[in-house]
């Protein structure tokens, strides 16, 4: 569960949640367009799996866009999903170093914490942190 509150931090902090609200509103906008713009698209579910197919560059194509329209909304919703895909890799990464970056804030929280209470530490402690500082050398 942390590691879930974690990402979507990563994900406020990036702003990605924004870009991927937008994508999803443009897909629903530019499958409505492709239903008005193209005629061999009769209805509004085959629309959506036109965008779908056109987005993730599958191109089965059982439908097809031959407007002028039709082909530029397939090219800005390619290209969007595109940019959002790249987005997405920054994100994933930006939470990978997150989540390293806390684990070694915990573990030097940790040591230093034992670092202060050296008087308390039994001999096997003592020498576990001994080797910790000789492996840092």
């Amino acid at each position: 569960m942390k590691r879930l509150r974690l990402l979507w931090i990563v994900i406020k902090r990036t702003q990605f949640d924004k870009a991927l609200a937008g994508f999803l509103g443009w897909f629903f906008l530019c499958a409505l367009l492709i239903l008005v713009a193209e005629p061999g698209i009769g209805t509004y579910r085959d629309a959506l799996w036109y965008t779908f197919v056109a987005c993730t560059s599958i191109g089965f194509g059982d439908l097809v866009a031959v407007s002028m329209l039709g082909r530029v909304l397939t090219v800005i919703i390619t290209i969007y999903e595109i940019v959002l895909a790249a987005m997405f890799s920054g994100v994933v990464v930006s939470y990978y170093l997150e989540v390293v970056h806390r684990r070694e804030q915990i573990t030097a929280t940790v040591f230093l914490d034992k670092m202060e209470h050296l008087s308390e530490l039994s001999q096997e402690e003592l020498v576990e942190i001994e080797k910790k500082v000789r492996k840092l050398r």
